[in-house]
């Protein structure tokens, strides 16, 4: 069974920063892309970051560019969000997704995604 768990989310002042994990299981996801998106009240669920199985190519969206860091660990089925200077329209419930297809985490379409932790950021 194909799980991604996500961990790593909290309560944190503005201008800190959080590390978020998804470890996935079930399966070897190293050809896989695998992206975070997150989801405010009342809005919709967006894509934050990507990043393709290569580990290098990376795609940000513009409101978190040069402030959250996506990277991932093929030996260890696991890709982080490193997220510093936090602002508080940063808060949202933070998902783990993963495709054979990029394309797929683009239009949120992705077959596998997480349950979800909260990232919390007090002005």
């Amino acid at each position: 069974q194909v799980q991604l768990v996500e961990s790593g989310g909290g309560l944190v002042q503005a201008g800190g920063s959080l590390r978020l994990s998804c470890a996935a299981s079930g399966r070897t996801f190293s050809s896989d892309a695998m992206g975070w998106f997150r989801q405010a009240p009342g809005k919709e669920r967006e894509l934050v970051a990507l990043i393709f199985g290569d580990e290098m190519t990376t795609y940000y969206e513009d409101s978190v560019k040069g402030r959250f860091t996506i990277s991932r660990d093929n030996a260890k089925n696991t890709v982080y969000l490193q997220m510093n200077s936090l602002k508080p329209e940063d808060t949202a419930v933070y998902y783990c997704a993963a495709d054979r297809f990029p394309t797929k985490l683009l239009t949120r379409l992705a077959d596998y995604w997480g349950q979800g932790t909260q990232v919390t950021v007090s002005s």
